[in-house]
């Protein structure tokens, strides 16, 4: 099994998801097959010190409904990322990988510590 340590750092969020996305999908390897899942394991530290620009800390909205009626919450990134540091980058990765059977399955081989 492949593992990658990288280091968040400040590095932006949306730069590392898709070197992230990348990895996990085997792109950087020479016998790359979309069908054939690599096992890439991806170990991300310092996810607290990732970086983003802008105003996007107040203006970037995290929507998640409860089921019930008129229960749409939504969070700030600020927010989020006090609660989950983890989550915007997992969730940033989740977007970027192909909408198939193996997403799942890689994203399970992404760690992501603080």
């Amino acid at each position: 099994m492949e593992e990658h340590v990288i280091d968040a750092k400040g590095q932006r969020l949306g730069r590392l998801a898709t070197k992230i996305a990348r990895l996990l999908q085997g792109k950087h390897r020479t016998d790359y097959n979309p069908r054939v899942d690599r096992t890439v394991k991806v170990r991300v530290v310092n996810v607290r010190a990732l970086e983003i620009t802008g105003r996007k800390a107040e203006q970037k909205v995290y929507f998640h409904h409860t089921g019930y009626m008129g229960h749409l919450k939504e969070l700030t990134y600020r927010q989020k990322q006090e609660k989950n540091p983890a989550f915007a980058l997992r969730h940033a990765v989740r977007g970027m990988l192909p909408k198939n059977w193996l997403r799942d399955k890689r994203l399970k081989r992404l760690v992501i510590g603080n």
